[in-house]
């Protein structure tokens, strides 16, 4: 393989502000949009930062939400917004004059963009370096292998599924199957990783007609003391987990919390789905957990709540990568409580972080944490029976050869 230049390496750490997006971007999020925007751009500009977007996991950009995009970053021109996506979004946004944001393929080729120098923009203040941090060349390293290693995550277990597909129904090719993943994803407002990821751990579709037999009228969201607070779009599981993190946080009085679901494709591991408050080399570790001595783990395995009064004084933990960036970051207490259903099944954790060290929170505050925890897991597990089984119904009669049947004189199934 040849290369036609050498390696290049970004001080990148010390310059951007990497913010992810996940779940199309329609007329109905463009106000949370804005309000995000303009937190991170105003944070990105007190350090001297870029702002990067990634939105690889973002499978449709709307109108109003480009009108959004463009509203709030137009005045960027000079130092515009790095935007990382797929192809298709990528097309979409080019539909607009968006003069503050740059579209690129990769977080290394966004990345690589910046001019070399590493001073920060005129008139805005550099960012404190911390004592101990790694080099600039190993800062560089973390940056760009960070999004290579988030995209890869994804991409592996969509791979999978579009060739499950493509044997199913005699897809022509990898680009078919995706389309058919993304319609399903959009239609149904379910992300495209959660959809992929029934695709490949659901049973087969048990007719022609149907993926599953029998399952009548859906029953209801579950009547629960968060669901109802929430009030809002129960099958919206972007606002849902964020609305259960924001609660999570503001009961324990935490500096920062995350939020893990279990993936059944990826042998039940915990996979991040939401976060507050924590830096990328830190949610870089935890973005897919198996085990312990992260502590999300350690709460999954016993089924009960996990504490860590004080990172450094644990030893296993504070060796762990996870465990240097939290002391990094300066969180030094943890708290983690499993979503367990009533059949005893952990579904995921919330786990929230204090800078201070010390035993936390106290036992009212946990006993109302394992009150949202069960309420959370009582949600999981409804969306996962209806809303994402909806999701793989219509893609199975959605797919291309089921239309190409409806279209033949004898009605019947094309041949596979």
């Amino acid at each position: 393989m040849t290369s036609r230049s050498p390696l290049t390496m970004v001080p990148a750490t010390d310059r951007v502000t990497v913010v992810c997006l996940a779940g199309a971007l329609d007329a109905d999020c463009c106000v949370r949009l804005a309000g995000e925007l303009t937190r991170h751009l105003d944070r990105a500009a007190r350090q001297g930062h870029r702002l990067v977007l990634d939105m690889t996991a973002v499978p449709a950009v709307g109108e109003a939400a480009r009108r959004t995009l463009r509203e709030e970053t137009g005045y960027l021109a000079g130092a515009p917004v790095l935007v990382v996506a797929t192809p298709e979004v990528r097309k979409e946004l080019e539909q607009d004059d968006l003069p503050g944001m740059r579209l690129h393929g990769t977080l290394v080729e966004a990345l690589t963009s910046l001019p070399p120098s590493t001073a920060p923009a005129p008139g805005r203040p550099a960012r404190p370096r911390r004592t101990g941090k790694p080099p600039a060349d190993a800062e560089s390293l973390r940056g760009e292998i960070f999004g290579l290693r988030a995209k890869a995550r994804t991409s592996g277990l969509i791979g999978v599924a579009q060739g499950m597909l493509i044997a199913r129904y005699g897809l022509p090719g990898p680009a078919a199957a995706f389309a058919l993943l993304r319609e399903g994803s959009q239609q149904c407002n379910v992300p495209l990783r959660i959809l992929a990821s029934a695709v490949v751990t659901a049973p087969p579709p048990q007719t022609d007609a149907h993926w599953f037999l029998g399952r009548g009228t859906h029953a209801p969201p579950p009547d629960t003391a968060f669901v109802r607070a929430y009030g809002g779009d129960v099958t919206d599981r972007c606002h849902v987990l964020a609305a259960a993190l924001d609660t999570a946080i503001a009961v324990a009085g935490a500096d920062a919390g995350e939020v893990h679901l279990t993936d059944p494709a990826q042998d039940h591991a915990l996979f991040l789905e939401g976060r507050r408050g924590l830096d990328a080399a830190y949610w870089d570790e935890v973005a897919l957990v198996t085990g312990p001595p992260v502590v999300c783990a350690v709460a999954r395995e016993r089924l009960a709540p996990a504490a860590v009064p004080d990172v450094a004084a644990d030893e296993v933990l504070s060796a762990h990568p996870a465990g240097q960036a939290l002391l990094a970051a300066g969180r030094r207490a943890v708290y983690s409580v499993p979503l367990i259903t009533p059949e005893t099944y952990c579904t995921g954790t919330l786990t929230l972080h204090r800078n201070e060290p010390g035993i936390w929170p106290p036992p009212a505050r946990r006993a109302e944490l394992a009150r949202l925890a069960a309420d959370v897991a009582a949600w999981r597990s409804w969306y996962r029976r209806t809303v994402v089984l909806d999701a793989l119904e219509h893609l199975h009669q959605n797919r291309p050869d089921r239309g190409a049947a409806a279209r033949r004189p004898d009605g019947g199934a094309a041949k596979r």
